[in-house]
């Protein structure tokens, strides 16, 4: 018998594969779980934090879903891993809630016919109401965005987090659509909308851009995305102790952290007025 271990499906490789293997240092994965998320228990200095990402499965029964989507199976099963994470820590008593690092890198929804027959909008929306629930709950949810974090896919894992974080690095972005869909719809060309995106952030594919909204808590530079070393994976797990131990000193859980930060106070002034304007009247 070989002893061999079987080489890794190259379509199956990811950033967000490689980050989850990186910062939880091969820990065993928890079983049960689609072949399409990855769930394990490991260490940030004194927090033990349960990580949660995304991965191509080639395999996957819905051809929309097998390059880095997130569908019907990847919904339900965020929901199941979030909502295991919540009932584990209620059944323990200690009053401690285990962090949830949701390690981004999603290229989008599996949108197809198949799919919105059977309410992938319930499945998305099942992941995302979890990780509010978590949030909500006690537990520090951080979202570490290694490459896209693109429409409906985001908005189900990672951006009901405390906190976002970003890696500074070619290909990591945040948008609701690809620059290709978005030309079509708005009728520009794709270099039309990389000039539009200079002027006006919210349309930019340039994380830095997003940064200056004011929804990233912090971008980390310095780091090679898709190959990250010793000292890579260091100060990333050093980013999300201090972001972990920011979130529990706050009494609040919502996402108001958001509007306090300099950018957007500056970026999304009117926004902030109008929420002002609102919860005076409401």
């Amino acid at each position: 018998m070989s002893n061999e271990v079987p080489m890794q499906d190259a379509s199956a490789v990811s950033r967000g594969r490689t980050w989850f293997d990186g910062l939880t240092e091969q820990a065993p994965k928890r079983p049960g779980v689609a072949q399409s998320i990855l769930v394990a228990d490991a260490t940030l200095c004194k927090h033990n934090a349960r990580f949660i990402a995304v991965v191509p499965d080639p395999h996957n029964r819905f051809p929309r879903a097998r390059h880095g989507e997130v569908g019907l199976e990847q919904g339900w099963a965020l929901a199941r891993q979030v909502r295991e994470t919540i009932d584990e820590a209620q059944a323990a008593g200690s009053g401690e809630h285990i962090p949830i690092i949701a390690i981004v890198d999603v290229v989008g929804q599996a949108y197809g016919r198949r799919e919105e027959l059977m309410g992938i909008h319930i499945a998305c929306a099942a992941a995302a109401n979890a990780y509010a629930d978590a949030r909500m709950a006690g537990h520090p949810v951080i979202a570490l965005i290694v490459g896209h974090a693109m429409s409906g896919a985001f908005l189900a894992h990672g951006y009901q987090a405390n906190r976002i974080i970003a890696l500074d690095a070619p290909d990591v972005l945040v948008h609701a659509m690809g620059q290709a869909a978005a030309a079509r719809i708005t009728r520009r060309s794709v270099e039309e909308l990389v000039k539009l995106g200079e002027r006006i952030p919210p349309m930019s594919y340039d994380i830095r851009n997003y940064h200056k909204l004011g929804l990233l808590d912090r971008l980390i530079e310095n780091v090679d995305a898709d190959a990250p070393d010793a000292a890579a994976l260091a100060t990333v797990r050093q980013v999300l102790t201090n972001t972990i131990e920011s979130v529990l000193a706050e009494s609040t859980r919502d996402l108001s952290a958001r509007y306090r930060s300099k950018e957007a106070q500056t970026a999304r002034a009117a926004s902030i007025e109008v929420r002002k304007r609102i919860a005076e009247q409401w």
